[in-house]
């Protein structure tokens, strides 16, 4: 996990060097034929990929992004209409059956369906009218890495290749991320190591395309660290959650730039005088951080270097644990459902 979580510079810039031409033409075809609605396809961490790639569409296109409870399809057969969606899956194996049988559906009913998808030979692949290869390489931890941030790349790509003109900053930022990435895996976040080692559960905090990386946060502390972390927006966790916060309770809170800063700033502060243990992440000037986010080319890409960082520290923390961040229990590289 950690050699792969290493890597992830380096397939960004493999991904990023390629397949411009595919994402060009994709886009031109939604501009010039703009889908009537887009639906996301995807589970797991793949899910939370699909998560951010429905907060950078809807900002920068205004296209209402929804996503498909599969079992809709595969096991109650809704009538869902259709005809002239955007159907956009992604996966890590692309070998699960409950997200091959949608895509099926969907482009058999008249759907445009894209794949971001790290094996560009898979069932998943040959389904779909467009395949976006992650060029991740072939991932051996059963925790997904380098392959769920090569996921982030290729949905900040679509995100940025689909609007005309106005949003090529997001264009010229994603080539110098690698780069930011390299920095990123540099952060030292060792400090938080022992208070989250002792941890028996955990809220993770964000907001706006961050709440996707505290989603990916949560579910790798469970699956690394067998903590039972959950993650919350900013602007939800008082609605209930909140009861449960009290002296020592662990809280790391993802508050890199963007207009959710400040408030997610203020929410670390007033759990820390509730008592709770928080762990804010956050850019070097904001002087409250415990941690510090490397920040990338563009806000919306601060996301990408933010999970980056929490990779090395949550594979430290399941060994601090004795666990084996590989390897586990009861879990397998590919999952199967329906």
């Amino acid at each position: 996990m950690l050699n792969e979580a290493l890597s992830a510079p380096q397939q960004v810039s493999l991904q990023l060097a390629s397949d411009a031409a595919s994402y060009q033409v994709l886009a031109a075809q939604l501009r010039t034929r703009p889908p009537r609605g887009v639906v996301t396809v995807a589970r797991g961490s793949s899910d939370h990929a699909a998560a951010y790639l429905a907060y950078l569409v809807m900002s920068r296109t205004g296209q209402l992004v929804t996503s498909l409870p599969m079992s809709l399809l595969t096991l109650y057969r809704a009538p869902v209409a259709s005809s002239g969606l955007l159907a956009i899956t992604v996966s890590q194996s692309g070998r699960s059956v409950d997200l091959i049988e949608p895509m099926q559906m969907f482009r058999e009913a008249g759907a445009t369906t894209v794949a971001l998808v790290n094996d560009a030979a898979s069932p998943l692949a040959q389904t779909v009218d467009w395949c976006m290869p992650l060029h991740a390489g072939a991932e051996q931890s059963v925790a997904a890495t380098k392959s769920f941030i090569c996921s982030l790349v290729a949905a900040a790509r679509l995100s940025a290749h689909w609007p005309q003109g106005e949003h090529e900053d997001l264009l010229q930022a994603l080539e110098r991320l690698p780069e930011a990435l390299e920095h990123a895996c540099t952060q030292d976040w060792s400090g938080a190591v022992e208070v989250l080692s002792r941890a028996e559960r955990l809220m993770v905090i964000g907001r706006g395309p961050g709440l996707a990386i505290a989603q990916e946060a949560a579910l790798k502390f469970k699956e690394t660290c067998g903590i039972q972390a959950e993650a919350f927006s900013s602007a939800e966790v008082k609605h209930g959650p909140m009861a449960l916060v009290a002296t020592d309770y662990p809280m790391l809170v993802f508050a890199p730039r963007g207009p959710a800063q400040a408030g997610l700033i203020a929410l670390a502060s007033e759990m820390r005088e509730r008592g709770a243990h928080v762990l804010l992440a956050a850019p070097s000037d904001v002087a409250e951080r415990q941690l510090t986010l490397s920040t990338a080319p563009h806000p919306d890409l601060d996301p990408i270097t933010a999970i980056q960082s929490f990779y090395l520290l949550v594979e430290a923390v399941s060994r601090a644990r004795g666990l084996n961040p590989d390897t586990p229990p009861h879990l397998a590289k590919v999952t199967s459902t329906r």
